[in-house]
């Protein structure tokens, strides 16, 4: 539910801009409000679950995200729109962390907790593609509103089952670092700011210069103050273990690669191809089912494997999917020269990342599991964020000089190669985890 929020509304942005009177500028921030608070409140989120009750912080999130949904649908002008995807990213921070950490928390048989975050991999991966299928179907037979009030009653349905089923595990007292608190939350919304302005306006630009340079300050402060607190928010010891480390990399580096497919792929298939919302939804199905397939296979042979090969064959399947996407041009039907590169894609990102949460989330202490959570789905937001300012500019350098079709597939064919060669650096990191 929020990682499909993401791109659900993707496909409903030109009936919003018609019915709530939106800029053309504005229009962008009924997206980037939401990932840009939710980027920003990751990593407080995951250790405010640690400090005052995981369960407790899932409840309070799910329950804010779905009201904010609930006013979103109701909305009646563009600015209690961008109000309520505002709320909804407060809500997903403090909901995001506590869910992977009571995954951990709850599951303690190995064999089961490797197959429960596989799932959870699996879900959250999966959610990208969903969005964009979801998102097509009510829009092309409802309203853009039930974008937003399809999340009602899947949060209903959490908080149900949710009060039945989920324990609170074990809290672990200790105080909030009010200083790295702050420090974090700034620095990361800034960064995530700056990368949406850098893919808005341009690198070269104030409004994408200065919030880079204070993000990245203030990260760095960030990181020089955990070593010299009691309770660090962000615990360094979490990027000691050479798997995990390496894992929080990938993490950052897989979703900066695919977000070509979608945001590129979804305008090549409507611009060029001629498909409706709905039809571009469903373009993406064969994606989500391999990424979904491959995390039922992972459980069965990351023990007998290790991350390695999983991860080095996920990403070399996902490279040859995107420069086969690379290859595409105005004439290029869906079945000869889009089906195969997205089921190479599905098989290959399920193979290489969802190993990836059972690395962090595995053997991590039980205190920190929130915290751990946290740095994961931020490592997650600020990767695709990043991913898609840099695809933007190449993209938009090389459709230079061209108009119309072909300036739409010059720009999508420069983005998927750009992101074939991203890809390769995941492989380079996978070439460094541990056999076993």
């Amino acid at each position: 539910m929020l990682m499909l929020d993401a791109t659900v509304m993707n496909v409903a942005l030109p009936r919003i801009r018609a019915d709530l009177g939106f800029s053309a500028a504005g229009l962008s921030w009924v997206m980037n409000a939401y990932t840009l608070v939710f980027g920003g409140l990751l990593l407080l989120g995951g250790r405010l679950g640690d400090l005052f009750g995981r369960r407790r912080l899932f409840f309070l999130g799910i329950s804010v995200f779905t009201a904010a949904s609930l006013a979103g649908g109701l909305a009646d002008s563009a600015t209690l729109l961008i109000v309520a995807r505002i709320v909804q990213g407060v809500g997903a921070a403090m909901a995001g962390p506590s869910t992977i950490a009571l995954i951990t928390s709850t599951v303690a048989e190995p064999h089961a907790r490797v197959r429960a975050l596989s799932l959870f991999s699996a879900m959250a991966s999966s959610g990208f593609a969903i969005g964009l299928i979801l998102g097509g179907f009510l829009t092309e037979w409802l309203t853009w509103r039930s974008v937003m009030f399809i999340n009602v009653p899947l949060g209903l349905v959490v908080l149900a089952f949710g009060a039945r089923y989920i324990a609170e595990p074990p809290r672990h007292p200790a105080r909030l670092d009010p200083v790295g608190a702050g420090l974090a939350t700034i620095g990361v919304a800034s960064l995530v700011f700056g990368f949406i302005q850098a893919a808005d306006k341009g690198w070269s630009t104030g409004a994408a210069v200065w919030p880079l340079v204070v993000g990245g300050v203030l990260v760095v402060a960030f990181v020089v103050s955990q070593t010299r607190v009691a309770n660090p928010m962000l615990p360094l010891r979490l990027f000691a273990d050479r798997n995990r480390a390496a894992a929080y990399a990938n993490f950052f580096l897989g979703p900066l690669s695919m977000m070509s497919a979608f945001f590129f792929m979804t305008q090549f298939l409507q611009e060029v191809s001629g498909y409706r919302a709905l039809t571009t939804g469903f373009a993406f199905l064969p994606m989500a089912v391999g990424i979904f397939g491959m995390s039922r296979l992972v459980p069965r042979l990351l023990p007998r494997t290790g991350p390695k090969p999983l991860a080095l064959t996920g990403s070399l399947l996902m490279a040859v999917g995107l420069w086969w996407m690379g290859q595409l041009s105005a004439d290029s039907t869906y079945f000869a020269a889009i089906l195969g590169p997205m089921i190479l894609m599905g098989i290959g990102g399920g193979l290489a990342f969802s190993p990836l949460n059972v690395l962090i989330m595995g053997s991590v202490p039980p205190e920190d599991a929130g915290a751990a959570g946290g740095a994961l789905q931020t490592m997650q937001q600020i990767g695709s964020t990043l991913g898609l300012a840099i695809l933007v500019t190449i993209a938009g350098s090389a459709a230079r000089g061209t108009t119309g079709t072909a300036a739409v597939v010059t720009s999508a064919t420069a983005a998927f190669t750009a992101s074939s060669a991203i890809v390769l650096l995941t492989f380079l990191v996978a070439l460094t985890f541990r056999r076993q």
